[in-house]
Formats: structure tokens, sequence, C-alpha cells
């Protein structure tokens, strides 16, 4: 059964208002993409011709930012969740949680399952780099600590697993906000889910200074990343019923946009001064250019439009780009003999490549899989969320 069809300038608003979203969420894209392929052990960009023009603060902050983007997809993702619910339910007091799972199951399963089955093939196959050989790991350990959204838990107990596979701990940390979300919001109303949501807030800095001692559990622990999901969700309640005036929304994204500049390419003055309160920073500076972006008219740029097809994707591309990165790695390495002068020359067609590729699993898995699984009755708007 289709649905009716939007008026257009019900849909025209909708998707300029998500186009400042789709910008920050493909920038973030970018930024994981360009950090897989400018590890030391890859293609640097430090060495090649690129690196004797830039700066190496711009080469430093383009190259190994991309721990950081994940973090900015944690406040992107309790944004984006937050307000979808409030839309579809009209307030989180009357979430439909089986409506809610069912929803998240769709989105997420059928590409992960999909993934999952190349890469147990790939390393039954014995193809370098996709092998899980590191003592305490197997591949049994690896498939069921994915499918049960504990493989940053199963890193943290062994070690870092092959990079196909290592990309799934931002899923393991987003798919437990995913869980818990119907069952806070049904447990706690009012001001105490406010005052909930603070705390979790400002423990970020607190809760990784904690696990110092293991730098793999420090990066992929479950709370840090959920206190970045709850500056999205904070975001979205504050929003709720708020349009800002256009000069005010654009201070407001020169300010957001000024803090994450800031974090990626003076990460270097500000850890030595902030310590982990740069992650809170890169929370705020985040949420603070959502609520601008939120209830904007402004068409995004024609020149802009890739980057913002590439938040439109990235999950697609966030799961299957580290395919792309690991064959062309190899490939440069042999035609070149070595030579890292040349590695800046592989990053566009990367990223093209990464793009299409994401786009194609987006068009013939993700989007036929909502279709087919979700019935017209499940994938509806209840009517208070058009209230």
């Amino acid at each position: 059964m289709a649905f009716p069809p939007t008026p257009a300038p019900h849909a025209a608003r909708l998707r300029s208002r998500n186009d400042g979203i789709d910008l920050l969420r493909g920038l973030s894209i970018l930024f994981v993409v360009v950090h897989h392929l400018a590890l030391k052990f890859r293609l640097p960009l430090g060495p090649s011709l690129l690196g004797e023009v830039l700066p190496a603060r711009v080469i430093k902050g383009i190259s190994f930012n991309g721990y950081e983007a994940v973090f900015v997809f944690f406040v992107i993702s309790g944004f984006v969740i937050t307000r979808r619910s409030l839309e579809r339910y009209g307030s989180l007091d009357a979430m439909r949680w089986r409506h809610f799972y069912a929803l998240r199951a769709v989105r997420i399963f059928p590409l992960l399952l999909l993934l999952l089955t190349v890469l147990c093939v790939m390393h039954l196959l014995g193809v370098p780099t996709f092998v899980i050989d590191k003592p305490g790991q197997s591949l049994a350990g690896a498939v069921a600590s994915a499918l049960s959204m504990t493989l940053n838990w199963y890193e943290g107990r062994t070690n870092w697993l092959p990079g196909g596979w290592d990309v799934l701990w931002s899923l393991s940390i987003e798919a437990c906000f995913y869980l818990v979300f119907p069952v806070f919001c049904l447990l706690l109303r009012g001001p105490w889910r406010v005052v909930a949501l603070m705390a979790l807030t400002l423990s970020l800095p607190w809760t990784r200074a904690a696990l110092q001692g293991n730098e793999i559990w420090q990066e992929k622990a479950y709370l840090p990343g959920m206190a970045a999901i709850a500056w999205g969700v904070l975001t979205a309640l504050a929003m709720q019923r708020v349009t800002l005036p256009r000069e005010l929304a654009g201070g407001i994204a020169a300010l957001g946009a000024t803090g994450l500049l800031a974090v990626v390419f003076y990460g270097d003055v500000l850890w030595p001064l902030m310590h982990d309160h740069v992650m809170s920073l890169l929370c705020v500076s985040a949420a603070l250019w959502l609520a601008a972006a939120h209830g904007a008219t402004r068409v995004m740029p024609r020149g802009l439009r890739w980057l913002t097809q590439m938040g439109r994707w990235s999950y697609e591309i966030y799961l299957s780009h580290m395919f792309v990165v690991l064959a062309l790695t190899p490939t440069y390495l042999a035609l070149a003999n070595g030579d890292m002068r040349w590695t800046f020359l592989v990053y566009v067609p990367a990223l093209i490549v990464c793009t299409l590729l994401g786009g194609a699993l987006h068009r013939h898995v993700s989007g036929p899989a909502a279709r087919r699984l979700l019935p017209h009755r499940v994938t509806a708007a209840p009517a208070s969320a058009s209230q």
C-alpha cells in the first residue's frame, strides 16, 4: 500500500531542514574515510607531495580525526532519532516501543548481516587483512559480538579486530542507545528525564579519563558514546517548540562550526589544556550546529550537495568503506613500488568509489529491506505525530 504523496511545500521544507544535518553527517563520514586511508601503515598524506605544500596542522587535522567524527555521528543520531520520535508519537511519553524497535531493526540488520556474511567468507578464504588471527579472538566470537552489539567490549577484552570488523564498534554503542531509549522515555518523565540526560552529558570527560589504562576501551566504551548521544537528545528536546530567527541561527551555526574546526585543527593545543573536556567541546559544537539546522529553510549550495548525499548514505558508506580502503592500499603500494609521494592522488577516487558503493547498497539493500520487511501499518506515523 503506497503512502499518500506529501504536499510539495511540506516536502521541500523537510528536505531543506535536513540539508544542514546531512552536511554535518557527510563531513563526518568524509573524515572517517580519510582517517582510515591516512594511517601511517596505509597511504598517509604527510609524506606525500601534498604534505610538502600544506601546513602540518592542516594535514594532521584532515588525516587523524576519524574518532572525533564518530562522536559527531553519535550526537547526530541522538538528535535525529529524538526528533523523528517526537514527530511520530507526538511526545516521548507516547513512544510505541515495538514500533520503534521494528524501525531500528530493519534499518540496521539487513546491511549488517550482508556485511558479516562477506567478512566471514573473506576470513575463511584467508584474504589478507581480513583474517581474525590474534590470540583470544575467533570468527565465532567476532560474529557473536557483532550480532549482540558488544563488539566494542570484545575488542576491549581481546585486541583490535581487522579493519572491516573494527568499524562495528560504534554500531554497538548506537544499538545500545536504541535498545535503552524507549525504556528510558517510558520510565523517566518530565524534568527527571532532562536531569538524567544532563548528568549523562556532563559525565563524558570523566568516564573517558577513568578508562585511561586501556586505550581500546577508553575509545570505545559505552558511557562516553552514550553521553555524546545524550547531547543530541537534549538538543532535539530543546528545539521541539523553538524556531530560531535566521540571524540567530546563523550565529549559532557559526559558533558550532568554530568549535568543530578548533577541535579538528587545533587539537594539539586544546588537549593539553582541556584534556578529555575536548570531547565535550566537540559534542557541544555539533549540538549547536544541529540546533541551527533545525527548522532552517536555506537550500544547500550546489557545490556542497555531494557532501549532503554522502550524509544521506553515511550508514552504508561507513559499513562498506573499509573494503575500498583495504583494496586500494596494497594496489597503490604495488604500483608505486612504495613511493609515498603520490598517495594524495588516491583520495578523491577512493571517496567517489566509497560514495557510489554506499549509494548502491542503499538502493539495493537498505531501501528494499525497509519496503519489504515493514508493512504500511508499521512504517506509517500515528496521527499524533502530525499534531
